[in-house]
């Protein structure tokens, strides 16, 4: 007969989310007055009533030169151009396929942004077309970037570059998006064994590092050979790992991750998620955070 924790509310002293996030941040709810200087632009989450510049929604305030716009802490995902996602496919449709990305609208991979097995880069025929399903069909999960933004606010994906393309076996973590933070990379192969890529629109994919890489697949070949309960266990701990970093609101990138893990080795894989654990794997990632800034 397995054993069942049975746990009593307990009253948490909740950490500074300041800190938390790397840094004073200029928080806002909707409503509260940004600033009333004129001089400035209005951009996203933001509007104009009796020479203020308000929030309409709640978040960071971000200023680039004379711009300001309000970073959403919750929210649907709107894309860039540029920006790394993981999605799931949801619909094969004709030379297209509609794939969920965490944002308002479906986004479209069209078959004329995709790379063929073997990589190869020619025009798209119509059994090519045909053949749409073999490549990839209703709950796959693909690796892509963000190519354009229709007016609507859709997003247009392509994967024509050998690092992107259907995601084999692994685990998949949702997460806002608010708290993926942008960098160069968003592939990363941890010290750890686990490899991990952080889609900007929250959805970051934890997988077992390839041995070799296989540059003839062309992103479309599935390995389903037996994960090792190594890998399994080290895959396990990544994930809880980012719920805890979620929990107390701390951004997602590869050195967060790895301190948290690392910090997190000490305990078993099944009590990192308990509050008082967490709690103590978190404050040591941040303290390790806050040291290598400084």
């Amino acid at each position: 007969m397995a054993a069942v924790t049975m746990r009593l509310p307990a009253a948490r002293a909740p950490l500074d989310s300041s800190a938390l996030r790397g840094g004073e941040k200029h928080l806002v709810a909707p409503g509260d007055t940004i600033t009333t200087d004129t001089g400035y632009m209005r951009g996203h989450g933001t509007y104009v009533e009796d020479d203020k510049l308000i929030a309409s929604v709640a978040g960071v305030v971000e200023r680039v030169n004379k711009l300001v716009c309000v970073r959403a802490l919750k929210g649907r995902y709107n894309g860039e151009i540029g920006d790394i996602v993981v999605g799931r496919i949801t619909e094969v449709q004709q030379k297209r396929w509609k794939v969920e990305t965490n944002s308002r609208l479906d986004s479209v991979l069209l078959l004329s942004s995709i790379n063929l097995p073997g990589g190869e880069l020619r025009r798209k025929s119509a059994e090519d077309e045909l053949a749409m399903r073999d490549y990839l069909q209703e709950g796959d999960l693909i690796s892509a970037e963000v190519q354009s933004i229709f007016s609507d606010g859709a997003v247009s994906l392509h994967t024509r570059s050998l690092k992107y393309g259907k995601l084999a076996q692994g685990v998949l973590v949702q997460v806002s998006p608010s708290l993926v933070k942008r960098q160069k990379t968003h592939f990363h192969d941890l010290p750890c064994g686990a490899s991990v890529i952080l889609g900007n629109n929250g959805f970051i994919w934890i997988y077992p590092t390839p041995e070799q890489k296989d540059d003839e697949a062309g992103g479309y070949t599935a390995n389903l050979e037996p994960v090792p309960l190594s890998d399994r266990e080290v895959i396990s701990r990544l994930r809880n790992c980012i719920m805890a970093l979620v929990a107390h609101k701390i951004m997602l990138f590869d050195t967060s991750i790895l301190y948290c893990y690392e910090a997190s080795l000490p305990h078993q894989i099944k009590d990192i998620l308990k509050p008082e654990v967490t709690e103590e794997i978190v404050l040591e990632a941040r303290q390790r955070l806050l040291d290598s800034e400084g």
